[in-house]
């Protein structure tokens, strides 16, 4: 932004002026590294929304909101500024991050060595602009006082260049991840769609994410004799879910369970599902052999709009898998699951484990590609009752979608209990 700057008009800029010619006003906008230099002085500044956080009452009448801020030059940490006004109607309502603000008359200030700056309901006014993926110059929301000038539009077509060129590609490819590569214990971004949301009785949150993609597979650490006593468990929350929030989930790709502590106080406006959200600096762990997202003290939620380019991109690539045979499978049997055995139903269209939970009728017959992650009783001499003598064995199956028990029993045990095994090698 600032080397297009005359020598002039740069010189009026450092001075954070606004200047009135009739019936015209002209603010100069001063880039944010520029604007940490004048302490106590009010500024005006054109940037983007890099942070949204929740508002919430100030220790006065009033509510503050804080967004953070960032330009070309000043891109890494960004920059907080606090809103403060009588009603949330008067805050800003940024719909997405990487929307565009406009501030006239913030007053910058310095705490603890840290910069921020103070918007005052009494004489600051904004604008808010869509990002990078507008051609609008039109703002969705202004404050009282907001006067528009005709350089405004170049200072939006700089950010949204700047978005397009550099945040895309050197911030999100870098450190946000699909659900498909993540690893324990590493820290990374998520952008996904929250689906559902409860509560558990030790007051956390649980978030159920999808971004269309599935979790990488897993190692099995379980013990098999503890199997009769403790069987594996379906899920990694306390409650299982209903039958009427399952059917609402997609059928492919894996739906994550995030934990998040109170402190998020965004997560009660995910209620009810269907937000988009950026996780920021969440990882990953295993509970009894199965993912788990876990919020950090220092994760964020981020609200994104529908019409985010990742957003669009990630729901384009899951239209591509859905259509294609093939890519329903999942991902771990590509390219082509093995014919080590045969079915009877050879020629049936392959099914997810989502499928049949949420088939409307009681018996659902269908292929899937599972893993078998335990099996009681596992030990040969044990596959026949002591009671009737009839071969009976409960799986544990799993695929991306989900964990099921499956039983087989009496004449299915004697055709498919040896297929079973045949591969099925359970690790002692």
């Amino acid at each position: 932004m600032e080397s297009s700057r005359s020598p002039a008009k740069k010189a009026r800029v450092l001075e954070g002026e606004t200047r009135t010619s009739g019936t015209s006003t002209e603010y100069f906008y001063l880039p944010l590294t520029d604007a940490l230099k004048m302490i106590n002085a009010k500024v005006n500044l054109f940037a983007s929304v890099s942070e949204i956080r929740e508002p919430r009452r100030s220790r006065g009448t009033d509510y503050v909101l804080t967004l953070k801020i960032r330009d070309q030059s000043y891109s890494a940490l960004g920059l907080s500024v606090n809103f403060f006004a009588e009603n949330t109607t008067k805050l800003p309502h940024v719909r997405s991050t990487g929307d565009i603000i406009g501030l006239h008359h913030v007053v910058m200030k310095i705490h603890n060595g840290e910069f921020y700056c103070v918007y005052n309901k009494r004489f600051s006014s904004f604008a808010l602009f869509e990002g990078k993926t507008a051609e609008s110059f039109s703002a969705y929301q202004t404050s009282t006082g907001y006067k528009a000038t005709d350089h405004d539009n170049e200072f939006l077509s700089q950010l949204r260049t700047w978005l397009l060129n550099y945040l895309h590609d050197a911030v999100l490819n870098e450190y946000s991840l699909e659900l498909n590569r993540i690893k324990i214990g590493h820290c990374f971004d998520l952008i996904c769609k929250v689906l559902h949301l409860c509560e558990t009785s030790n007051s956390e949150w649980v978030l159920f994410v999808w971004d269309g993609t599935d979790t990488p597979p897993i190692s099995f650490t379980m013990e098999l004799d503890n199997e009769g006593k403790t069987p594996s468990p379906l899920h990694v929350e306390e409650f299982s879910l209903s039958r009427e929030v399952l059917h609402a989930f997609p059928r492919v790709g894996t739906v994550l369970r995030v934990f998040a502590n109170k402190y998020f106080k965004e997560v009660p406006q995910l209620q009810g599902g269907g937000h988009w959200v950026k996780l920021c600096n969440m990882v990953c762990e295993l509970q009894s052999d199965m993912w788990k997202g876990v919020l950090q003290p220092s994760s964020k939620i981020h609200l994104l709009s529908d019409q985010d380019d990742t957003i669009l991109h990630r729901l384009k690539m899951y239209n591509d898998r859905i259509t294609s045979k093939p890519k329903c499978q999942p991902f771990m049997s590509f390219p082509q699951p093995s014919d080590i055995t045969d079915t009877d139903f050879r020629h049936a269209a392959f099914a997810t484990l989502m499928d049949s939970l949420t088939h409307p009728e009681v018996t659902h017959r269908c292929k899937c590609i599972v893993r078998v992650a335990a099996a009681y009783p596992w030990r040969g001499e044990d596959l026949r009752s002591p009671v009737d003598g009839h071969y009976r064995i409960r799986l544990t199956l799993e695929d991306p979608t989900t964990r099921i028990h499956a039983y087989v029993y009496r004449e299915d045990g004697i055709q498919h209990i040896p297929g079973i095994f045949f591969w099925w090698l359970p690790n002692k």
